[in-house]
């Protein structure tokens, strides 16, 4: 198991800085293609048409605009998770938590550790529905210790990354995938947290600004979103795997 040499990560804020404060080299060699890989990550970053009511894309913008530069950011494994780690800009050190090994369940006691650690920061844990199901528990652990932490559920009725590559190999042929969930948002009630349900992407702005209303009251809040199952990827939906699949096999 890696272990970081703790000193060379409590001097990276100074080099950090150091790095920062170098006057910048004028015409460097290596401009032409540091321009073409900031090309390459803005079209990663474009967005793109997602079935369903929910689209992701506006979704993760709005959080560029509202939550703090150094907010700590927990997940654990599963499609999801690449909203975030594509287009969250993390501004500094020690700002994510996620699992080295891709076990699920893991951005709930991450985030309530991280909050109890950082009470001054803002921490938001990013779930899919069946990564909250293993350990949502320990919302009643926040709850208790006063730590409010701003808790996301994208939730669209299945195993995501398993369902992904049944319908790649075996499309409509899914099996065990798929799940019967609660409904997030009155769950998290049940411990004393504030709850929203998002089933349209116009709703998400008023519900995010009440769930941080009730994050500065220092009260955690869980946002369920209820994605379409079709928007399975980032970039492909179901549809799109079952036709790619289909292909394949005739070729």
């Amino acid at each position: 198991m890696f272990t970081p040499d703790l000193g060379i990560v409590a001097s990276m804020p100074a080099i950090a800085a150091a790095l920062a404060a170098m006057p910048p080299v004028a015409s460097p060699p290596w401009a032409a293609s540091v321009a073409a890989a900031r090309a390459d990550l803005a079209d990663w970053q474009r967005p793109r048409p997602i079935p369903g009511a929910v689209d992701m894309w506006q979704v993760m913008a709005r959080l560029r605009e509202r939550l703090p530069a150094d907010s700590i950011v927990t997940n654990g494994a599963g499609n999801y998770s690449a909203w975030m780690h594509r287009l969250w800009p993390y501004a500094g050190f020690r700002s994510q938590l996620a699992p080295y090994s891709g076990s699920m369940g893991y951005g709930v006691p991450a985030a309530v550790a991280a909050k109890l650690v950082h009470p001054e920061r803002m921490v938001v844990s990013w779930n899919g529905d069946g990564c909250y199901l293993m350990n949502g528990q320990e919302l009643a652990t926040a709850m208790q210790c006063g730590a409010a932490v701003l808790f996301f559920v994208i939730n669209n009725g299945t195993y995501g990354t398993i369902r992904m590559h049944q319908e790649r190999h075996y499309p409509r042929r899914v099996h065990g995938s798929s799940l019967a969930n609660p409904d997030f948002a009155r769950l998290a009630e049940a411990y004393g947290a504030h709850g929203e349900v998002v089933a349209a992407t116009g709703d998400f702005a008023p519900a995010l600004e009440r769930a941080l209303a009730a994050i500065g009251s220092g009260r955690s809040a869980l946002v369920e979103l209820r994605v379409d199952t079709n928007a399975i990827t980032m970039n492909a939906s179901i549809d799109d795997l079952r036709r790619q699949a289909d292909a394949a096999r005739r070729d």
